[in-house]
This record gives C-alpha cells, structure tokens and sequence, in this order.
C-alpha cells in the first residue's frame, strides 16, 4: 500500500501533529481520509507513534471508514504503543460485536513484548465476559496479577463483573472483599451480580451495606424483587427512592405486570405519565401486556396513543405487542393494519400476526401469511400447528409438523404437544408412538406438560401400559399428570387401581382439585359403585374443601341412574345448587331409557325438548323410547319436530387406523375404496356369529321396518364396518383399535365380543364415554357401560 501511494505523487506535501488534528476533525469522507493516510505515510508521519494513534482513533470510531481498512493501517504499522493495540482490541468488542477477535488481537500483543496498561485488561474481561468466558477470563486474572494491576479499581470492577456475568458469585464476593478501593461502580457490580442469578437474600445483604444507595442499585433491587414475587418488597423500595427515575417507575410496574396484578401496574402508568416522567418503549410494551391480560383494548388504544404522540410508535416491540393486543380482543382489523403499514418488522412481528389470526379463528389467513414468510422459526411452525390442533385441524397439523421435520428443524415444546394433541384426536397411535421415540432418541426433556400429553395419548389410545410406563418415568408429576392417570385407568376399565391411585396421589405434596374429582367419580360410575361415589361425593366439600361444580352433579346423578336408583337421581338434580346442565338432564333420561321407566322418560323428555328443543340427544332418547314401546306415531311427531326446527341427529362415526393411514366410516358408508372387500368380511363374520348363536338385537333400530331390515341396518353400523375393515389390514396379534363419537350399542357390544372370540383378536373400541376392551368373548366393561 505504501509503494502504491509513493507512486501516485511525486509531492512531498507537510504535516504536522496540529496539521493532523484539524483535517481530522474537518474529515467527513472516506476520500479525505484517504488524502490524510497519503499525507502521513509520504511524509514519513505515520511513523510517529502519537499521530499513528490519532489516525487509529479515528478511523476506528468513524463510521464511514470500513473496520478493515483500519486493520490494514495497523498492519503496516512497525511499532504500534499500547494505546493502538488498545484500541483496535476495543474496537473489535464495542463496535464490531467480535469480542473473540480482541482476545485474538491480545495473543499478538504478547508477541510483541508491548506492556500492557490498565486500560488493557478491562477491554478483555470485558469481552471475557461478552463470551460468558469464564476460563479465559481466569487466565486474564492471572495475566492481570502477575502485571501487578490486581490493586486497580477499574480492573477489579471488570474482574467483579466477568465473574458474576459468568454467575461464579464466590469469585466476584472474593475479589470485591479483596479489593483495597471500592467505589460505587463496585457495590453496584457487586449487587447486579446477585440480581442476575436471582439471590435475594445475598443481594439484600450487599444492598443494606452499600455506603450509598444510588437509584441504579434501588432500580436493580426492584427488577429483582419483581422478578421473585416479592411485590411488597418492590412497592416499599420504590416509595423510598427520592430520586426516581424512567427506569425506577418502569421496574415497578414491570414488577406488577410480571405479577399478575395488571390493573395496579396501569394505575401506576397512568400516575407515571401524570408525574410528567418520559416514557419509553420497554415501559409501553408492559403496559400493553397489562392491557392484553385484561382485555381492555380502550386502555391499549389510549396507549398506543400515547406512543404516537411521544414519536415511538414504530418501535418493532412496541408494534409487536399491540399486534398482540388487538388480536387478543379479537380487533383483528387494527392488528392486521399494523403489520401491513409496519416499516420494520421482525420475525416475531410475523408470527404474532399468524398467531393472532388463529386466536380469531381465522385459520386460511394465517396460512396464507406463513407460507409468504421468506424465514420461518421454530415459532412460526409451532404457532401454525398449535392453531390446527386447537381448532380441531388434526389432519394439517400432522401434515405440517411431517413437512416440519423433512426441513430438519427441530420441534420445540409448543409443536410436540400439539401434534400429540392431534394424534389422540385422530386416534393415529403409530404416529404418537413414532413422536414419543422421536423425544427420545433427540433427547428432549420430559417435563409435566410433554409427559402429561404422552400419557394421555396412550389413555385414550388404550395403550394403558405405556402410559404407565410414561408416567413412572417422569420425574416431575403435576396435578395434570395425575388426573390423566385416573381419569385414564377408569375409562380403560381398571377402576380399582384408578381408585388406588388416587389414594397414593393423596400421600403426596400434590392436591387434588375439580378435574381429579370428575376421574374418581368416573371411576364410580363406570364399575356402578354407587356407595363409594356417594362416599367420595362428599368427601370433596368435607375433606378437600372443594366445592362441586354442575360435572360433579351430573357424575353422581348418571352413577345413580345407572344403578337404576331414578328416584335418588332426579331428587338430586332438583336439590343441586345451581342450574342442571344439558348433560345431566341426558344422564338422567338415558338411564330411563336403560331401565325401561317410560314413564318417568316420557315426562323428563317432553320437558327437555321444550326447554331445548333444538338439542338432537333429548329428541333422540325420547324417540327411542317411543320406539321401545312400539309406539310409532309418537317417532314420527318427534321426528317432524326434528325437522321443524332444523334439528339433525349426530351420524355415528368410526375411526381407525392401518397402516400410518387414519380411516373413518359413518354408519351405512359405500365409499370407503375397500367398500367391497368389507362386505365380503361382514359376510364372514355373519356366518362365525350364526355359529355362536348371536340373534340381532333389533329393539336398537327405532325405525318401523321388519326384522330382516332391521338386521340389516345393524350391520351397516360404523363400528362394525370399522372391526372389518380391521380384519382385513391389520394382522395378528396386533390389537384392532376404534374410536367412535356416539354410545356403542347393544347389539355393537355383543357383535364385537363375538368377534373377539371366533376370530381371536384383541378389539379396542373407545366411544364417547369409556373404553371396551374385547377379548376371548368378553369386555373389560363387565357389560356395565
């Protein structure tokens, strides 16, 4: 470069230090600057150690000239001081983000036998601690005391601060015990130190012996106090500082905010902005998230106006939690405005936009804007499928999550529960079990929420031994996990040791709440133990200090009716604190219907399709009560009633998969592509069944036809179509499992026993209240159900 330079000018134009510090300062151009190098280096300047320095300074703080044209001024320097390395080193830390560089940069200064000064070691704990670099940072303390600058208050305030950036508190305490000078820069180091891992306690101690308390040491005590619930704390602190500052109101409310307690956190905003203080971005943002917590969108709109009148409105975090804000309060319109007419927007600014359309169920939107997305994070896959699960897109939520791992990007938390969702939904158990081997072999942490999940999945799959095999391996087990298993056991038929869990959920630190109760009195109900529910039943408000809720009722009144107790069960519901719900009213009639008391069903279903009358089940029940009786014109008025008001009875529908893939049949279903080859095995099964002497059921048809369509008609019923469908793909001795929506019959439940035993297969069938598991001819319900 420099031949280069001697070459364009045969001129020898004069320079001198007072010559250099004038066109330095008059500098604004890369061009000039570049006339100023020429100058120095063809009147020999350059190598004046000082004038060299000067140029470094500036060229390495000006932000026209490129960081590697300094490099390549420094690299021809012959002796550059300490001042120069120096520099350089810091530049490398505090204007390039490249603090390994200045570390890099420190080895050949040693090379070089240029002594250190007290401004070099701080520049490189610094960067030590910019890398969270604790055994370099170590070996720089050494370096620091072998230099003899370990007395320098300056180096030990660095030293201090690496050691608690890299959460070694014992040696941060150590060296600012050590220290023979301690300033303020000190304690406060010190005291930030204890507020970054959380230590309340220590950080009190350091607090209250702090020769003075400055409003940045109160400010990080609030931050911290706010950060471990102790809002009390935080308000007490903050009344004492004379001298609040921005930041001292912006911690207290964060505090409230981060607390939960969002209403106080806006009073306090508002006084903020009464007092005069200036606001910022970090302050407006928690006071958006206090809006969104409590949904009121008129507070946001006074905020964000607010934001336009200070001039920050188009912060990217500002604009990302009102998109939040609007979206939460369903003002998807002002949300979508925003992110349209945003100047920078970010990733999160993108996915709050996805996630604010699916909040509003507005799905197709939201997978427009993700599929125009040019980067995609983890967040963006798991939102998309997260809001697929949660409104009932199963099937795309799979997809997308197969799509997700193609691409090779690594789920995270929000996407496996979500997908696990699905599959239990679409009862797809190979896909469950491949995700569960997926977390395995990837190693991701089981925590409550993933565990709870997986052994759902298995519940409601009736895989009931992985699912305890999942919850023994748990190490954390929360309130959630518990009532899956309970609830769990007693839909799969294993009331007992349901009931036993139970008892052992209550010898641990973990109570049991509303949910727990619904899976006990289930249990109750599903086996008939109607004086252990009753037992229970009470238990709740005597023992747990719970109150039942209208589930409770309706759990104890259907255990009753099942029993056949109609009388105790509809005394109950009229003695019910509150108003009977739809459920319990079905509970109710069912179990006349169960028990032939026409009479008692007749007068409930009349009256509960006069209160409903656009509720399908009550006209259903009452329909096949009729039906029961033989009393056809009385089927056909309720039916007309049905149509009058646009009442559709819910078709039965089965589900079940084979082979990765996830059919569905409804009752009386030709399309399936295998429509063929199922007849042919209902054939089959019709001839083994006539051999175990099965007759038809047909009082479960409510239809006015003869017996022949009759039988018919049960034949073409979704479970049995789906069982024949599960002979002919899935081979021995693998389990056939099924998931239906409605009740299983009757005649299903004898049907399937049959073929349990004359084909000898294990036959799953979950329907909307438990599960039957078949085997050798018999079901895990004991034909209680």
């Amino acid at each position: 470069m420099l031949e280069h330079v001697r070459r364009l000018t045969a001129l020898t134009p004069t320079i001198n230090l007072s010559i250099l510090e004038t066109n330095l300062q008059r500098c604004q151009w890369v061009n000039q600057f570049k006339q100023i190098l020429s100058q120095m280096i063809l009147t020999g300047f350059i190598t004046d150690t000082y004038a060299a320095s000067r140029l470094i300074n500036f060229s390495t703080h000006s932000n026209f000239i490129p960081f590697y044209y300094s490099l390549k001024i420094f690299n021809h320097l012959h002796n550059p001081n300490t001042f120069i390395w120096n520099t350089v080193m810091r530049s490398h830390l505090e204007h390039h983000n490249s603090p390994h560089q200045a570390i890099n940069f420190y080895k050949l200064f040693l090379l070089q036998n240029t002594p250190p000064d007290h401004y070099t070691y701080p520049i490189l704990l610094r960067s030590c601690a910019a890398r969270v670099s604790e055994p370099e940072g170590q070996q720089i303390h050494d370096h620091v005391v072998k230099s003899g600058f370990d007395s320098d208050v300056y180096v030990r305030n660095t030293l201090i601060n690496l050691y608690a950036v890299c959460g070694n508190m014992v040696s941060a305490r150590k060296v600012f015990k050590e220290s023979l000078v301690l300033d303020m820069v000190s304690w406060n180091t010190l005291l930030a130190g204890y507020v970054n891992v959380g230590d309340v306690g220590e950080a009190e101690f350091v607090y209250d012996r702090m020769p003075v308390r400055n409003t940045i040491a109160s400010n990080s005590m609030i931050v911290l106090f706010g950060r471990k619930g102790c809002v009390v704390k935080a308000r007490r602190l903050f009344d004492l500082i004379e001298g609040k500052d921005m930041v001292s109101w912006s911690a207290l409310i964060s505090c409230y905010e981060q607390n939960g307690m969002c209403e106080e956190a806006l009073v306090l905003f508002v006084n903020m902005n009464v007092c005069g203080v200036m606001v910022d971005e970090v302050v407006m943002v928690t006071a958006i998230s206090a809006c969104t917590s409590l949904s009121v969108v008129l507070m946001g709109r006074s905020v964000h106006g607010l934001a336009a009148k200070v001039g920050i409105q188009d912060y990217v975090s500002l604009q990302n939690a009102l998109i939040h804000l609007y979206s939460s309060c369903g003002e998807i319109l002002d949300a979508q405005k925003l992110f349209n007419g945003g100047v920078l927007l970010d990733l999160v600014s993108w996915n709050s936009m996805i996630s604010g359309y699916l909040m509003c169920g507005l799905i197709e939107d939201a997978k427009t804007l993700f599929d125009s997305m040019v980067e995609k994070d983890v967040v963006s896959w798991s939102a998309m499928i997260s809001g697929y699960a949660q409104h009932g897109c199963f099937t795309e939520a799979v997809t997308l999550f197969q799509e997700m791992q193609l691409l090779g990007i690594r789920p995270d938390e929000t996407a496996l529960v979500s997908v696990i969702s699905a599959c239990t939904h679409m009862a797809a158990l190979d896909l469950g079990k491949w995700i569960h081997a997926y977390i395995s072999k990837n190693k991701f942490q089981v925590n409550v929420i993933l565990g709870t999940t997986l052994l759902d999945m298995y519940m409601k799959c009736g895989c009931v031994e992985n699912a305890l095999e999942v919850f023994y391996a748990m190490e954390e087990k929360g309130v959630s996990t518990w009532n899956a298993l309970i609830l769990g056991l007693a839909m799969n038929g294993l009331v007992e040791k349901s009931l036993n869990m139970f008892e052992k959920m209550k010898n641990t630190t973990t109570l049991p709440n509303e949910i727990t109760f619904m899976g006990v009195l289930g249990a109750c109900r599903h086996m008939g133990l109607v004086d252990e529910g009753r037992r229970y039943f009470s238990s709740m408000t005597q023992e747990h200090k719970i109150e039942p809720n209208v589930k409770h009722y309706g759990c104890v009144v259907d255990l009753l009716g099942r029993a056949g107790l109609l009388k105790e069960a509809e005394e109950l519901i009229e003695s019910m604190p509150m108003a009977p719900d739809v459920a319990t009213w079905g509970a109710l009639l069912g179990a006349c219907r169960k028990h032939l008391n026409n009479e008692m069903g007749e007068r409930l279903g009349r009256k509960l399709i006069q209160l409903q009358p656009d509720h399908d089940g009550f006209h259903v029940l009452l329909s096949n009560i009729y039906a029961s009786k033989g009393n056809w014109s009385n089927v056909l008025e309720i039916r007309g009633n049905m149509a009058h008001h646009g009442v559709v009875k819910i078709p039965g529908c089965s589900v079940i998969e084979a082979n990765g893939t996830v059919h569905e049949f409804l009752a009386g279903d030709k399309t399936h592509s295998q429509i063929k080859d199922i007849e042919l095995m209902l054939n089959v099964v019709a001839a083994k069944l006539k051999i175990e002497g099965y007759a038809p059921i047909t009082n479960e048809v409510s239809l006015d036809i003869d017996e022949e369509e009759k039988e018919t008609a049960l034949f073409s019923h979704s479970e049995k179509l789906a069982v024949a469908f599960g002979l002919i793909t899935i081979p021995p001795p693998a389990p056939i499992r099924i998931i239906k929506n409605l009740r299983i019959c009757n005649d299903c439940h004898t049907v399937v026993k049959l073929i349990s035993k004359a084909f000898d297969r294990e036959i799953v069938i979950r329907d909307r209240h438990r599960f039957h598991h078949f085997k050798h001819g018999s079901c895990s319900c004991l034909d209680f159900w």
